[in-house]
């Protein structure tokens, strides 16, 4: 097996995913178990959270857990961007 450096890897994985996704003319139905995974997900903690609630309020419920977990991503995002962009400075900074 060749040796690639991890640039090379992540340029044939990008190569491999974008194939992928050329061959897909459906993208819906090919992600539909994953999002329905992950709802189900958000409901199952609605139910632990509050277990006597009705349908609606689970689905309100789920509804909020999901906007706080992609909130929370976007955090850890925004967190990692300013850090990289920080390190990047950082030279730049110490040679002036």
């Amino acid at each position: 097996m060749e040796s690639l450096t991890p640039e090379q890897r992540s340029l044939r994985a990008r190569l491999a995913v974008q194939t992928s996704w050329a061959n897909t003319l459906d993208p819906t139905s090919r992600t539909a178990k994953a999002r329905a995974a992950a709802d189900g997900r958000f409901e199952r903690q609605a139910r632990e959270l509050h277990p006597e609630a009705t349908d609606e309020q689970i689905a309100r419920v789920a509804g909020h857990l999901k906007s706080a977990h992609f909130s929370r991503m976007a955090l850890a995002s925004a967190k990692a961007r300013g850090a990289k962009a920080r390190r990047r400075q950082q030279p730049a900074t110490a040679a002036a």
